[in-house]
């Protein structure tokens, strides 16, 4: 089977990219695999770039909340520096020369990191994250911090300690959490990447909130040192984009491994477990749901209901596994303890009381946890049976309005995958009368992230969900 090389895939991922005469007019809407082959034969300079998405970033801001902190200045001195390299013959890759936002819990020298809290509202790490360190080695502009529920503790972009960040499809409404500031930037054209984390569907809610692609890796496969943690068992760092092909661009770089090769999606075989992930859709959802399987059966070698095994589920907290709610309050209260013992009151009250109540987990309960999880790990794989990917819809509806009480049942379909750690990108499958937009996942065995990004991109190719913008301008 032919497998594409490096500079072959940026033709591809240029290819799957949005319409070149719709983006010319502004470069901040190019995608990356599209500026990179700009910047590469020298006709886009970072520095038009970085200003054209600090331009955005400055305009919308203040409708928006998408940052915490934005480091022009610095910005615009490292795009300087990547066209001067890039002049001299020294090209990094496809993110030399690209604006990308961190999510604020990325550990950045000399730039304050919050994590959305008044606990660490004047924190400056001196050291680099992993995968900052990463990105700045593959020539990245790095932007600004994105706004975040607090300490990653939430999924509405309302525990912020700087504000809620606003959809830029409907400001009246939430971009998803923890990750929103994020989904936000890179939706409303700030810039064309931004980093996220994602422990319980923290990537994939704002990105199908947003009607952008968010990609959560395989387990393991991206280090998280440098990245507050809200429960280290089952948090995962990964991009978020406006294609899928720029995706695999920026995993390549945070995982330190070549692009993935993609197999041909004619030859993938789906499942679609129905048992609870199709359980109570609004009905606009439901309907999405059923147009792209009709037209991902065409893309692909077929597709066949199956039946994952189940994990025990909590009555009260939406049908959400029981091992989820262990391991979140166990980890994240051994990690907030000493402050929680120290300044219990920079905590807002919501997260406080999330945080304190893991104090009562039972130590005999989280260790049996933990093997339950390390099982299901290491025997999902089997459970797809003849399957490939699993098809999935991100979230049972559209994005809620902001201050609206929700439930957990907005995290149901996306946490399992991470008590499983598998790849899972969510990728827009359609969008509601009000202009809002939808989002489903596709997942993959461990390690397949060329599978999970090749239907993405495949999907993508043969649709057009992904190329609306908000209304914005």
């Amino acid at each position: 089977m032919h497998r594409p090389g490096r500079r072959e895939f940026l033709s591809l991922a240029t290819a799957a990219a949005l319409p070149a005469a719709a983006q010319s007019s502004d470069p901040a809407w190019m995608t990356i695999a599209e500026a990179a082959a700009l910047i590469r034969r020298k006709r886009l300079s970072p520095v038009e770039l970085t200003r054209a998405c600090l331009a955005r970033t400055e305009a919308l801001q203040p409708r928006l909340n998408a940052f915490i902190t934005i480091t022009a200045e610095s910005a615009l001195a490292a795009a300087r520096a990547a066209e001067a390299e890039i002049a001299r013959g020294r090209y990094r890759g496809p993110l030399h020369g690209i604006p990308i936002a961190l999510k604020d819990l990325y550990d950045t020298a000399g730039v304050r990191t919050t994590a959305g809290s008044a606990q660490w509202q004047s924190r400056v790490p001196t050291e680099d994250a992993e995968v900052v360190k990463r990105l700045k080695t593959a020539g990245a502009i790095l932007t600004g911090k994105t706004n975040m529920d607090e300490f990653a503790y939430s999924f509405t972009a309302e525990s912020s300690y700087f504000g809620p960040a606003r959809n830029p499809f409907d400001p009246a409404r939430s971009p998803g959490g923890s990750s929103g500031g994020s989904a936000v930037a890179v939706a409303a054209g700030m810039c064309p990447a931004a980093l996220g984390s994602d422990t319980g569907g923290s990537i994939r809610l704002p990105a199908s909130f947003c009607g952008i692609s968010g990609l959560k890796p395989t387990f393991g496969v991206v280090p998280t040192g440098g990245v507050a943690p809200l429960a280290w068992s089952c948090d995962h760092v990964g991009p978020l984009c406006r294609t899928a092909a720029d995706t695999a661009l920026v995993h390549a770089v945070l995982a330190g491994s070549p692009v993935p090769a993609f197999p041909k999606v004619k030859t993938l075989r789906l499942g679609v477990p129905k048992r609870v992930f199709y359980d109570d859709l609004e009905p606009v959802m439901t309907s999405a749901m059923d147009a792209a399987l009709r037209q991902l059966g065409q893309l692909t070698a077929g597709i066949e209901d199956i039946r994952l095994p189940e994990f025990a589920v909590n009555p009260d907290a939406a049908n959400m596994p029981v091992l989820t709610g262990i391991l979140i309050a166990a980890e994240a209260h051994a990690f907030h303890r000493q402050m929680l013992a120290d300044s219990p009151g920079l905590y807002s009250p919501g997260i406080r009381q999330s945080i304190e109540n893991g104090a009562s987990i039972a130590t005999a309960d989280y260790i049996h946890a933990r093997r339950a999880v390390a099982e299901a790990r290491a025997t999902i794989a089997a459970a797809f049976g003849p399957a490939d990917l699993l098809i999935t819809p991100a979230a049972p509806g559209p994005a809620f309005p902001l201050g609206k009480p929700v439930t957990l049942i907005w995290l149901r379909n996306s946490a399992p995958w991470n008590l499983y750690g598998l790849p899972t990108i969510a990728v827009t499958c359609g969008f509601t009368s009000g202009g809002l937009p939808l989002g489903m996942q596709i997942t993959g065995k461990p390690g397949r992230e060329d599978q999970v990004l090749a239907l993405a991109q495949a999907w993508q190719l043969a649709t057009d969900w992904h190329e609306r913008r908000p209304p914005m301008d």
